[in-house]
C-alpha cells in the first residue's frame, strides 16, 4: 500500500533521494558519493541509502531512465528499451566513427596508461599521432604529464561512461582475451618497463 503523499514529502531520506535525482539530471558527468554528499550537505552513508531509493525508482523495466554506477560515480541514462529512440534523436558523436585503430589505441592506453604516443606506436606497430589527437579531441583520453620528454595519456571518465565501466578495474583481464594474452601482456610489460617491444 502506498504511503500518503504527506508522509512521503515529510521523510528526510525521500527528500534527499529527490535532491540526488535532480543533481544527477543536471550533471554532465557521473558524480561520486563524496561529491553528492558535499552538494547536499549530508552524510555519505545517507547518500548511499538515498541512491538505493533513486535506483529503485529508476530501475530497468520500470522507467525509461535508469540509475547506473559508472566511472567511479553515479549517472542517469536511458533504459535499454528507450536507447534506440534516444540515439535516433541525438547521434552519439563519441561512438560514431571510432575506427579499429582508435579502438586498439584506446585499449592500449586503458590497460597501460598513462603511456606516450611512442609507447602506443611500439605496441601497435604503426604511427598513432592522428589517432591519439582524435581520441583527445573527443575527450576519451587526456594528457597526464611527461616521461622522457614525451607526453603521456590516460583514459578519462568519459571513456568509462561510453563503454559502461564502473572503473578501469572492470576491464576484461588480459588472461581472459584468449590465446594471445601472453603475447599482449609481454608487449605491454616491455613498454611499461621502457624496453622496445
Amino acid at each position: 500500500m502506498d504511503r500518503p503523499l504527506r508522509l512521503i514529502a515529510a521523510n528526510p531520506l525521500d527528500r534527499l533521494a529527490r535532491t540526488l535525482e535532480a543533481l544527477l539530471v543536471v550533471a554532465s558527468r557521473p558524480l561520486g558519493v563524496g561529491e553528492l554528499a558535499a552538494a547536499t550537505n549530508d552524510e555519505p552513508e545517507r547518500v548511499e541509502t538515498a541512491l538505493g531509493l533513486v535506483g529503485e525508482r529508476f530501475r530497468e523495466g520500470r522507467s525509461g531512465i535508469v540509475l547506473e554506477r559508472v566511472a567511479d560515480g553515479w549517472a542517469l541514462r536511458a533504459s535499454r528499451e528507450a536507447a534506440e529512440a534516444c540515439e535516433r534523436l541525438y547521434e552519439r558523436p563519441v561512438e560514431r566513427g571510432l575506427s579499429q585503430a582508435a579502438l586498439e589505441t584506446l585499449a592500449v592506453i586503458a590497460y597501460l596508461g598513462p603511456c606516450s604516443r611512442p609507447d602506443v606506436a611500439r605496441i601497435r606497430g604503426v604511427s598513432v599521432d592522428s589517432v591519439v589527437a582524435g581520441l583527445a579531441e573527443r575527450g576519451l583520453i587526456v594528457e597526464d604529464g611527461r616521461r622522457d620528454g614525451a607526453l603521456r595519456y590516460r583514459v578519462t571518465p568519459l571513456f568509462e561512461r561510453v563503454f559502461g565501466l564502473e572503473s578501469l578495474s572492470a576491464l576484461p583481464r588480459l588472461d581472459d582475451l584468449g590465446a594471445s594474452a601472453d603475447e599482449i601482456r609481454a608487449r605491454l610489460d616491455e613498454v611499461a618497463a621502457g624496453r622496445p617491444a
